[in-house]
């Protein structure tokens, strides 16, 4: 760990040395981070057949039960069916990030394989999602693929009506429960502009490109014609009460877990002129340090700094990567029930460097 303090030293000099010490001490992180980027062909080809199996197998005794013991096989099957297919969420993901397999041909292919039952448009996803790695914690390049932020000050700044809009919107119950449900079933159904960065900073959409177009497109068409064809030979009702609370269930869980990964009390922001790729993702994203059958479940993306650190890092080698350097485990650690505080956050505080709730404003500090 960097210890920029030394009496001998005048403040200048202090400054630059503590600065010239945290860029290496994350440049260090990095470097180490970077040796296990390869994925392992058998280990990702085990980690798809079983997920994808018990995948299938689960969603074939939900069907089962919704004929012959509807209640009992939801309270046995739904949270697991679901907790599957946040997985092969994570596979998809990691296709994006061309970290499943060596071959990008192949992500690609299995990237927009698994939309079929992420129901998300896999090149859409993937150009927004790393724009958001890219930006992460950049006060100028906030809203690509994150929760929306706002400062204390910006805040302050905006209109009644915008107040309770962003208000509206921050309500975590709100946002998680019905929010993330209508973006991943049906907005993205309609996905078709993309973010722009202009020259100076700013941001506006625009049309998307043809691969983005092609990938919401053909997805919408793919699903139509396979799960019309399912319930066409199943049953339109019954497949609607079998997968239907699976992908609500899944976007309850993968919006939590996206929740919790930048938005907890210590995170990192800085401007433009201040920002730092490497510590931005190291500060800025949390270690979710959930028990192992949750860990499993989640594909180890509770191990977000290095995530972010470094996208090209299966998420099966994650956890050898933080073994390996035991100080990754003490850096912005959050347990399961430490989790529950970040419901109450909801504005950055540049001042005091830390997020905090909408009471904040009542304080001295901040009329």
């Amino acid at each position: 760990m960097y210890n920029p303090s030394n009496e001998l030293m005048g403040e200048t000099m202090q400054k630059q040395a503590t600065s010239s010490s945290k860029v290496q001490y994350f440049k260090d992180i990095a470097t180490h981070c970077s040796q296990y980027k390869q994925p392992v062909f058998s280990k990702s080809l085990i980690q798809l057949t079983l997920t994808l199996s018990l995948f299938l197998a689960s969603c074939s005794g939900l069907y089962l039960s919704v004929q012959y013991s509807f209640f009992l096989g939801y309270a046995l099957l739904l949270l697991p069916t679901a907790g599957l297919l946040v997985k092969l969420f994570i596979i998809q993901h990691d296709c994006g990030h061309g970290s499943f397999f060596k071959s990008t041909k192949a992500n690609n292919y299995l990237g927009r394989a698994m939309s079929l039952f992420t129901w998300t448009p896999y090149y859409y996803w993937k150009r927004m999602h790393n724009i958001h790695h890219a930006g992460s914690g950049n006060l100028e390049r906030r809203g690509y693929g994150a929760i929306e932020t706002l400062t204390i000050q910006e805040y302050k700044a905006l209109p009644k009506g915008e107040k309770f809009k962003y208000r509206l919107y921050r309500n975590p119950y709100l946002l998680l429960l019905i929010g993330t449900p209508l973006f991943m079933i049906i907005a993205q159904r309609f996905s078709m502009c993309q973010p722009f960065i202009l020259p100076d900073g700013s941001k506006r959409l625009t049309f998307s490109g043809n691969s983005i177009m092609k990938s919401v497109m053909g997805t919408n068409l793919s699903l139509l014609v396979v799960y019309g064809a399912l319930g066409y030979f199943l049953g339109y009702s019954t497949l609607l009460l079998t997968y239907l609370p699976v992908l609500v269930a899944t976007c309850w869980i993968g919006g939590w877990l996206f929740y919790v990964q930048h938005q907890f009390e210590e995170t990192h922001w800085d401007r433009q002129h201040t920002w730092s790729y490497n510590e931005a993702a190291i500060m800025g994203s949390s270690y979710y340090d959930l028990p192992k059958w949750l860990q499993w479940f989640t594909g180890n993306i509770g191990i977000h700094h290095v995530h972010h650190l470094n996208a090209s890092i299966p998420n099966y080698r994650l956890q050898e990567c933080i073994d390996d350097l035991p100080d990754l485990k003490t850096i912005n650690r959050m347990t399961l029930k430490d989790s529950f505080q970040c419901l109450q956050w909801a504005l950055w505080d540049e001042d005091n460097r830390k997020m905090v709730p909408f009471s904040a404003l009542k304080s001295a500090h901040n009329i």
